[in-house]
């Protein structure tokens, strides 16, 4: 299969005849009426179209969101944005798709396993080892993790972006617990356990989006009960009450403050680390993905040209400089 276009790099006057996914149906109305626009993407980016007005809704027949379509277009532009003129838009069957293509991706997630199995194979506490285990030797939730994406919107929110985070934080976490001296293992295991519950908060077929359960108790409480599930489940408990109690406690704190949705704050030297490097992760991803996103910045500027809700309403800056160190040919 061809690869799919760069949403991104295309430009007023180019033509499309790709599958693309439908991840948003917005109606509206105006002066001249009511309209309906879609957003298409794929695994490069996404496109809104042109609005589609009352004569037009017939074509529009079983497109909803999460909808993989056959669509035939030219870009165009409207008040200084990219649109998509669409003159043909037709439904794909499920069957025929493999979301790979339709949905940002990490790539190959080897890489990831084979760090994370081997800092797991170093982990010489046997209780806590047992513990992990429980989850990270069970091939269905390897299956499940590795496709999982780490936000619906924000940070790592790509196929793969859950086991990619996750690297990144216990990468971090055991860089930080070095330097203060705090438990490695320990660390590693809150890295490895923080956002299990990320596997029942969000579904990844056809967008990313949260479950019901997600919606109603989010991933920190999923992720706290799915540990306790696990445990449970264990003629013999792999840890003690008291270690249950400290790998909640990471589970519980690793967003810091509760207005940031942690139950609680941290309390141990361990469960800090954690937060700190989980929080690492998800913001230097969100200063990289705002820097690559060329919508965010009008032509050549360097400053973007909005703030943005993925960076605290902050602007992103993209100059940069050699500092008189480029290689000479």
């Amino acid at each position: 299969m061809p690869a799919p276009p760069h949403l991104k790099q295309l430009v007023v006057g180019d033509r499309i005849q790709e599958p693309l996914l439908v991840l948003e149906v917005e109606h509206r109305d105006s002066p001249k009426g009511a309209f309906t626009t879609l957003i298409l993407g794929n695994c490069h980016g996404h496109l809104p179209t042109a609005p589609f007005w009352a004569e037009d809704q017939p074509r529009l027949a079983g497109i909803e969101r999460g909808t993989v379509a056959q669509v035939i277009g030219e870009v165009g532009e409207y008040n200084g944005k990219r649109q998509l003129k669409v003159s043909s838009i037709r439904v794909l069957p499920r069957a025929m798709v493999d979301w790979r293509q339709f949905l940002p991706c990490v790539g190959d997630v080897t890489p990831y396993w084979e760090r994370l199995d081997r800092w797991r194979g170093e982990v010489c506490r046997p209780r806590l080892r047992r513990t992990l285990d429980l989850f990270y030797d069970d091939p269905e939730f390897r299956r499940r993790y590795e496709a999982c994406p780490a936000s619906t919107a924000g940070h790592h929110a790509e196929l793969g972006g859950l086991l990619r985070h996750t690297c990144e934080v216990a990468s971090i976490g055991r860089a930080i617990a070095k330097v203060c001296r705090a438990e490695a293992d320990v660390v590693l295991a809150g890295a490895l356990l923080h956002d299990i519950g990320k596997l029942e908060a969000y579904r990844w077929e056809g967008g990313f989006e949260n479950t019901e359960r997600g919606t109603l108790l989010g991933h920190v409480t999923l992720g706290m009960l799915m540990l306790d599930r696990r445990v449970a489940a264990e003629a013999a408990a792999p840890c003690t009450e008291r270690e249950l109690v400290i790998l909640h406690h990471l589970i519980a704190s690793h967003h810091g403050k509760q207005e940031f949705g942690a139950p609680v704050a941290p309390m141990t030297l361990e469960a800090e680390v954690l937060h700190f490097a989980d929080n690492a992760s998800a913001k230097t991803a969100s200063m990289s993905r705002a820097l690559a996103e060329v919508d965010n910045f009008e032509g050549d500027a360097l400053v973007s040209a909005r703030t943005l809700w993925t960076l605290d309403r902050r602007r992103a800056y993209r100059g940069r400089s050699d500092w008189g160190g480029h290689a000479e040919g």
